[in-house]
């Protein structure tokens, strides 16, 4: 980690096209003011952390939300035979969207 000391107004170039100013100190709080392309997203790291989370738990209940698609038929016996798969919900709205 790179750190440097600024004073009030002064600011540092990060990859000559993101400019971070030191616009106002308070007690131990510092606000930062950030010139940068809209292509470039920014984010407090604690909500960022957030979403991450919430993408990764997002994607856990996606993998546990399937169902069973059970196929029978009877035999010229009488008897039932059969196989069951399972098959995602993911699966299941591309096979709907075809």
């Amino acid at each position: 980690m790179l750190v440097l000391a600024r004073k009030l107004g002064q600011s540092i170039i990060i990859d000559g096209c993101t400019e971070v100013t030191v616009v106002d100190v308070r007690g131990d709080q510092v606000r930062l003011g950030i010139t940068a392309p809209r292509t470039i997203s920014i984010y407090r790291s604690e909500l960022l952390d957030q979403i991450r989370a919430e993408n990764v738990a997002a994607a856990s209940t996606a993998d546990l939300e399937e169902t069973l698609d059970v196929t029978a038929h009877e035999d010229q016996d009488n008897t039932i035979t059969g196989h069951a798969k399972v098959k995602s919900n993911r699966r299941r709205k591309f096979e709907e969207a075809e």
